[in-house]
C-alpha cells in the first residue's frame, strides 16, 4: 500500500559519479524565513511522516550535506514532471513538508541516503539565488486544531477503515493499527493514513495541498474507501476464480480474473467487442462464400478461446490475412492503345518488336475480356530493361504493380504458403504480393524465373504450374488460407535471363519475348534520355549545373563497359555525376561540361580495349564469338606447337563439349593437312597445345569449332588471322559448318568489340532477322558451309606461309 520512497534515484552508480567536493558551496547563511529545498521524484511527505529517501543528484546531494552541516531543515517538495534531472521553479509544485534531517548515511556502494522527518506544510513564495542548490522563501502554514461534531464523526470513520484495509494488506505490522488509535490531533490522523494508503503521488499531493482538516478529512475517507472496496473484490475474485478453475486450467487464471473484475465493475467486455470488430470486417470484405464459411468457423473458435490461449494469436492472425486480402477489390483502369504506346515509347527506346508485341496483347486483352491472354516472360540479359517493361505495361493499363522474385526459392510453401499447423506459418509468395497490391487483378511480375530451385520440401515450378494455368487459377488453394482464391484476372509476366533454365513445363505455359543487347548507339540515346537525367537528379545537380557530350557518353559506352544491358553504364554516369557534385559543392565550379577528355581523369584508365589486333598478331590465335548469360562475349582461341609425339593438349578449364570439338577440329586438321597446306610430318614430331585465355571461366559448347580450326591452320601454315574478323560454328569431321545459337548475343558483342567481319554458318542466315538493323550496319556477316570457307576469309595471304610454319 505504502508507495516505495527511493525517488531522487538517478543513474548513478556510485559516489564516484558524483564530485561533491567541486560543487559550489554557499557563501552566506540561508534567511530564517528560507529552507533548503529538495525536490523528489514521484514521492509526497507527509507532516508526521518519517522516510528514508535515495538522493543521487549533485545539486540534491550539496542541499542534504549543506543541512547536515548547518543543522537546518529541509523542504521536500515533489518534482512536477520525474524525467527532469535538473529542475527549476517551474518544475516542482509549490507545497511541501519541511522536514526534519534525522540521518545522513553514504552506504559502502558510494549511494547517498537521508532519513527525514516531516513537520509541517509550507508554501514557497519564491526562490533566492546564490546557492548551489534551490532555496526558497517560504511561508510555513499552520494548521490550527479544531475539533468539531463533523470532524470528529469523521476522524472515527477513517480510523476504523483504516484498521479494516491493514486487515487485508499483508507484511503490516499491528504496531500501525495501535499507532492510528494513539494520534490525537484529527490533522495528524488524516496525513498518517493519507501515508499510509496507495495511491497516486499525484492523488497524495492534492490531499497536501488541502489545508482545510475537514477537507482533507473527507478526501482521505473517499480514497480509503475507495482502496478498501477494490481490496474486497480482489478477494472475492480470488475466491471465485479459485473454485472455478481446475488442474488443466491454471495456465487461464489471469484471464479468468480479468473477466471476473470486468463484471463486477460493469464494464464491457473487450474480448466482445474484440469479436464485433472481426465480424464487421468479414461482412465487409465481400468475400466469397466458402472463405466467407470459413471465416465464420475460425471466429467462432476465436470467440470461444480465452486470450491467453497459445492458438488465439493464431486464430487473429489467419482472420486479418483473410479480411485483407482483395477478394473483390480491383482495378477499373480502361486500356488504352494510343496510351499505352505513348507510356511504352516514353519509357523505353528502341525495342521496337517487343513493344510492339506489348501492344498486341493489350489489344487482345480490350477486345477479348472473357479470353484468357498468354502469359509473356521476358528472356534477356541483366539489365535491358525486363522489370521497368513490367511496370510500364502496369501504367499503361492503369493497373497497381507488384514484384515477387523466385531466385533461390527452393520450398514449395513458398509459393502455395504453410499450413497452419506450423508455428510461424504465413501465405506463400502470390497471396502476399496479392495482399500489398491491394486489388486482385493487378500486373504480377515473377522475376528470376531461371533460377527457381528444388529442395527436399518440394518442387516450387510445379507449384507455379497451377498459379500460370488460366484452366486452374481460378480456383488457386493457399495452404494457409484452406479455401480457392480467383487468381484469374491477374496479369503475370516473367523474367528470365537464360531460356533454358526455364523448367519445360512453366515454358509450355508462357509465350517466350527475348529482349536483346543493346547496340552502342542504343546505349548512347538511353543513357542521354534516362540516365544521366536520372543520376543528374540523384547526386543533387541541376539541369544547369551539368551536362556531358556525347563523346564522352560514347566513351564511357567502349571503354569501360562491356555489358548487354546499362547497368554498369548508369553506375559510371552516377561516378561522373559525383565528381561534378564535389566541385560545385566545394566551389570550385559552377557548371561543369564533361567531354572525352575528362573522363579518364574521372574514371581511371579504361577497362577495355580494342585488343584483336594485338591478340591475333602471330599466328595461332582466332577470334570467335560466344554466349553467356549476360550476353554475347568474343572469345580468343590460341594454339601453340612443341616438340611432341602428335598429342593434344587442352587447358582453359574447358567443359566436356568443348574438350571434345578441340578433338574435332584436331583430327579434321590432320586429315586434310596437305590440303590445306600443312606437312603431315608435323603431327608426327610436334604436340599441339590448344588454349583459351580466362582460365579461371568455365567454358563450354560446340560453337568454338571453326575458331578452333581456324587457329590450328594458321599456326601450322604460318599464315596470321585478319584482327578485325571473328567466327563462330560447330564443325563436323567432314569439314562441315554446322548451325550453332546466340546469334544475336554474338553478333551484337562483335560489334560492341570493333569487329568488321562476323563469320557464321549458313544455316543460320534466318537468325539474322533477329538482330537490330544498327549491328548489322556495323559489322559485314560472311556465311560458311565448310571449313574451306572459313580459311579463305580469316587468314592472311602470305607467300612465306609454309616457312613460317617451319620455324614456329
Amino acid at each position: 500500500m505504502k508507495q516505495n520512497s527511493e525517488t531522487d534515484t538517478e543513474t548513478l552508480g556510485s559516489a564516484d559519479a558524483v564530485d561533491t567536493e567541486s560543487i559550489e558551496q554557499p557563501n552566506r547563511a540561508i534567511p530564517e524565513n528560507a529552507l533548503i529545498i529538495l525536490p523528489v521524484r514521484n514521492t509526497v511527505m507527509f507532516p508526521g511522516e518519517v522516510s528514508p529517501l535515495m538522493i543521487g543528484r549533485p545539486q540534491s546531494i550539496a542541499a542534504a550535506q549543506e543541512a547536515t552541516a548547518s543543522e537546518l531543515p529541509l523542504g521536500v517538495v515533489m518534482q512536477r514532471d520525474p524525467s527532469v534531472d535538473v529542475p527549476g521553479a517551474d518544475d516542482l509544485y509549490e507545497v511541501g513538508t519541511v522536514a526534519g534531517l534525522l540521518r545522513y548515511v553514504t552506504a559502502p556502494d558510494g549511494a547517498h541516503h537521508v532519513v527525514c522527518g516531516g513537520k509541517s506544510r509550507f508554501k514557497i513564495k519564491k526562490f533566492l539565488p546564490g546557492w548551489p542548490f534551490l532555496v526558497a522563501e517560504v511561508d510555513i502554514i499552520n494548521e490550527p486544531e479544531t475539533l468539531t461534531d463533523d470532524i470528529e464523526a469523521q476522524v472515527l470513520v477513517l480510523r476504523q477503515r483504516a484498521k479494516e484495509i491493514i486487515e487485508f494488506m499483508s507484511g503490516v505490522p499491528n504496531e500501525v493499527a495501535n499507532a492510528i488509535e494513539n494520534v490525537v490531533s484529527s490533522s495528524a490522523v488524516a496525513d498518517f493514513v493519507a501515508s499510509l494508503i496507495d495511491i497516486p503521488a499525484e492523488e497524495k499531493q492534492a490531499l497536501l495541498e488541502t489545508v482545510d482538516v475537514g477537507e482533507r478529512l473527507k478526501k482521505v475517507s473517499e480514497a480509503v474507501s475507495h482502496r478498501l472496496e477494490v481490496l474486497r473484490i480482489s478477494q472475492k475474485i480470488g475466491e471465485q476464480t479459485k473454485e472455478s478453475i481446475s488442474e488443466r486450467q491454471r495456465e487461464h487464471i489471469l484471464r479468468e480474473q480479468l473477466r471476473t473484475i470486468q463484471r463486477e465493475l460493469g464494464e464491457d467486455d473487450e474480448g466482445a467487442r474484440e469479436v464485433a470488430e472481426i465480424l464487421q470486417a468479414i461482412e465487409d470484405a465481400d468475400l466469397p462464400e466458402e472463405a466467407l464459411a470459413e471465416a465464420k468457423r475460425e471466429l467462432k473458435r476465436l470467440e470461444r478461446m480465452p486470450e491467453a490461449g497459445s492458438e488465439h494469436a493464431m486464430i487473429r492472425t489467419y482472420l486479418d490475412w483473410m479480411v485483407d486480402l482483395p477478394w473483390s477489390k480491383m482495378d477499373e483502369g480502361e486500356i488504352n492503345i494510343t496510351e499505352a504506346k505513348r507510356v511504352l515509347d516514353e519509357d523505353h527506346y528502341g525495342l521496337e518488336k517487343i513493344k510492339r508485341r506489348i501492344v498486341e496483347y493489350l489489344a487482345v486483352m480490350k477486345l477479348s475480356t472473357e479470353g484468357h491472354a498468354p502469359i509473356l516472360c521476358f528472356v534477356g540479359p541483366p539489365g535491358v530493361g525486363k522489370t521497368s517493361l513490367g511496370q510500364s505495361i502496369a501504367r499503361a493499363m492503369g493497373r497497381k504493380f507488384t514484384r515477387v522474385s523466385l531466385g533461390g526459392v527452393h520450398d514449395e510453401a513458398e509459393i502455395r504458403g504453410h499450413r497452419r499447423t506450423y508455428i510461424g506459418a504465413m501465405p506463400g509468395n502470390i497471396i502476399q504480393g496479392l495482399r500489398k497490391a491491394g486489388v486482385r487483378n493487378p500486373v504480377f511480375m515473377l522475376d528470376e524465373m531461371d533460377k527457381l530451385g528444388t529442395g527436399f520440401h518440394g518442387d516450387p515450378s510445379a507449384a507455379l504450374l497451377e498459379v500460370l494455368d488460366p484452366a486452374q487459377n481460378t480456383a488457386f488453394r493457399d495452404n494457409y488460407l484452406g479455401v480457392p482464391f480467383d487468381l484469374s484476372a491477374i496479369m503475370f509476366i516473367g523474367t528470365a535471363n537464360v531460356f533454358d533454365n526455364i523448367p519445360g513445363p512453366l515454358r509450355d505455359r508462357m509465350e517466350i519475348i527475348e529482349i536483346p543487347s543493346y547496340t552502342e548507339e542504343e546505349k548512347l540515346q538511353i543513357a542521354r534520355r534516362y540516365l544521366v537525367p536520372r543520376q543528374r537528379t540523384a547526386n543533387g545537380l541541376k539541369e544547369n549545373q551539368f551536362d556531358i557530350t556525347d563523346a564522352a557518353l560514347s566513351m564511357i559506352i567502349a571503354s569501360y563497359t562491356r555489358e548487354a544491358g546499362v547497368r554498369n553504364l548508369e553506375r559510371r554516369i552516377g561516378a561522373v555525376c559525383r565528381s561534378v557534385a564535389v566541385m560545385i559543392a566545394e566551389g570550385s565550379a559552377g557548371h561543369a561540361k564533361i567531354d572525352a577528355e575528362n573522363i579518364e581523369t574521372i574514371l581511371g584508365a579504361p577497362k577495355f580495349e580494342k585488343e584483336i589486333a594485338m591478340r591475333t598478331g602471330t599466328p595461332g590465335v582466332a577470334t570467335g564469338l560466344a554466349w553467356t548469360p549476360v550476353g554475347g562475349d568474343i572469345l580468343f582461341i590460341e594454339a601453340a606447337r612443341i616438340p611432341g609425339k602428335g598429342r593434344l593438349i587442352r587447358t582453359g578449364q574447358l567443359g566436356d563439349v568443348m574438350k571434345e570439338s578441340a578433338e574435332a577440329a584436331f583430327t579434321l586438321v590432320k586429315a586434310r593437312a596437305e590440303g590445306l597446306g600443312i606437312d603431315p610430318k608435323l603431327f608426327e614430331k610436334s604436340d599441339i597445345h590448344v588454349h583459351v585465355p580466362a582460365g579461371a571461366i568455365p567454358k563450354d559448347g560446340p560453337s568454338a569449332g571453326v575458331t578452333m580450326v581456324t587457329a590450328l591452320v594458321s599456326l601450322l601454315t604460318g599464315r596470321c588471322v585478319k584482327s578485325d574478323v571473328a567466327m563462330t560454328g560447330e564443325v563436323s569431321l567432314r569439314g562441315l559448318v554446322m548451325p550453332i545459337g546466340g546469334v544475336k548475343e554474338k553478333v551484337l558483342a562483335a560489334a560492341r568489340a570493333g569487329v568488321a567481319t562476323v563469320l557464321l554458318p549458313a544455316r543460320n542466315k534466318k537468325d539474322l532477322e533477329d538482330v537490330p538493323a544498327a549491328a548489322l550496319k556495323q559489322v559485314e556477316v560472311i556465311f560458311l558451309e565448310s571449313i574451306e570457307d572459313a580459311i579463305e576469309v580469316a587468314l592472311e595471304p602470305t607467300s612465306e606461309s609454309l616457312k613460317v610454319a617451319q620455324h614456329a
